[in-house]
């Protein structure tokens, strides 16, 4: 090595750039987890809080919890109600960094609910599960990055824009799988309404014995709806999610014929040696298993 060459690589070693330590983010749940890295690359160091086959609508945070966000330059969120104990943890742990909400600018899906004779309308958090709103989960993840660490914001824009295309890529391949599924036969059964957004986006209808969230109980009747309309309706695609319990599922199986298809990834990803590490990889199990399972109806 020459003496000019290696006064270069003294140089780019000893840049700014070269020089500053990963900034640290904190994410709420496994999958924006996983959409900070494919961003941040090495420029970050990534810490999540619900982690892989973890429920972040039951989720309890820990005083090691609020540990984890200590010298944290960035906090991101899912928003739409999915995981407002952030807010409380930030709090406890007096945060000063910024906070980025990954769905802003997500125009939301609304249910109703009912719960005894009370009806309330609730909002959907699952908005990740249309790869388009993914798209926006992106952006707003890059912008934050980009503020929290200004020194690394071209590689942060340029791998937003190439994991951009590689979600728009496989949104349109997906789209155009489910052309090959008739619509009567675009009907599922899984454990939660954790796949309204992925529904109205790909023109699959989901059923659920449960909400929107995991934390309440379906009562008895709605249950015995759930099951008469299967049964009339001829469904068989039935399905478990990876961060639910399987029990109810399995006898709503048992009571109406449906075959249980295997694990869907709604709320949560699998940990890296399982079939669903990635935001991309959660797709690409889920979709084929669903097209299989609505061939049975």
């Amino acid at each position: 090595m020459t003496g000019r060459t290696l006064l270069t690589v003294l140089l780019v070693l000893l840049s700014p750039a070269a020089l500053a330590a990963p900034v640290k983010v904190v994410a709420s749940f496994s999958v924006l987890g996983d959409i900070v890295r494919q961003i941040a690359g090495d420029h970050a160091d990534v810490i999540t809080l619900v982690g892989p086959n973890g429920d972040a609508h039951t989720f309890d945070p820990s005083p090691a919890d609020a540990a984890k966000l200590a010298d944290a330059a960035l906090v991101v969120s899912n928003g739409l109600g999915l995981d407002g104990w952030l807010e409380r943890l930030a709090k406890s742990a007096d945060y000063k960094g910024a906070v980025a909400v990954a769905s802003d600018g997500i125009q939301a899906r609304h249910m109703t609910e009912v719960e005894g004779s009370t009806k309330k309308e609730v909002t959907d958090p699952h908005a990740w599960q249309n790869l388009q709103n993914g798209v926006i989960y992106v952006r707003n993840i890059e912008a934050a990055l980009e503020m929290a660490d200004p020194t690394n914001a071209t590689a942060y824009k340029h791998a937003a824009e190439k994991y951009t295309s590689e979600l728009l890529a496989l949104d349109a391949e997906i789209r155009l799988a489910f052309t090959a599924v008739p619509k009567a036969k675009r009907r599922v059964i899984t454990s939660h309404d954790a796949f309204g957004y992925f529904g109205a986006a790909y023109g699959v209808d989901f059923l659920a014995p449960e909400g929107i969230s995991t934390e309440t109980e379906p009562s008895a009747g709605d249950v015995a709806k759930l099951v008469d309309q299967i049964r009339a309706e001829h469904i068989k695609s039935l399905f478990i999610e990876n961060m639910t319990d399987a029990r109810l599922v399995t006898i709503i199986g048992k009571e109406t014929g449906a075959v249980v298809g295997g694990t869907l990834y709604s709320d949560a990803l699998s940990p890296p040696d399982g079939p669903a590490p990635t935001y991309i990889a959660m797709f690409k199990n889920n979709v084929p298993k669903l097209i299989e399972g609505m061939a049975r109806n």
